[in-house]
């Protein structure tokens, strides 16, 4: 797109076209250009893992040790400062899943 409007293919309005996008995603792709010398993304976006290197490892650990361990006790031995969403996405990340236990026999209902 950058390649057609820089061989006069059109103004910016009619390459957008041509591309299937809105003139401002050209002039915005321009600007980037211009100021920054390139287009690729400044950075990936998102928080940094809270859980990398030996605190992943400490934290697989713990969960192999004892498997029943709740998701507040883990960040707790860890000593990561986070959230127990961080903590149980990091777990999924590891694959390593919980499977709930019932603390009562399921319940049957009759047919009707």
């Amino acid at each position: 797109m950058l390649a057609a409007y820089g061989a006069n293919l059109g103004t910016q309005q009619e390459v957008a076209r041509m591309f299937g996008v809105g003139r401002q995603c050209l002039s915005e792709l321009l600007r980037q250009r211009r100021t920054r010398g390139t287009i690729t993304p400044r950075h990936g976006g998102g928080h940094p893992p809270a859980y990398r290197g030996k605190k992943l490892q400490k934290l697989r650990r713990l969960v192999q040790q004892q498997p029943d361990i709740t998701l507040a006790q883990l960040r707790e031995r860890t000593g990561v400062a986070c959230s127990l969403v961080a903590v149980h996405y990091t777990l999924v990340r590891l694959d390593l899943r919980f499977k709930k236990s019932r603390s009562m026999p399921a319940s049957r209902t009759d047919p009707t």
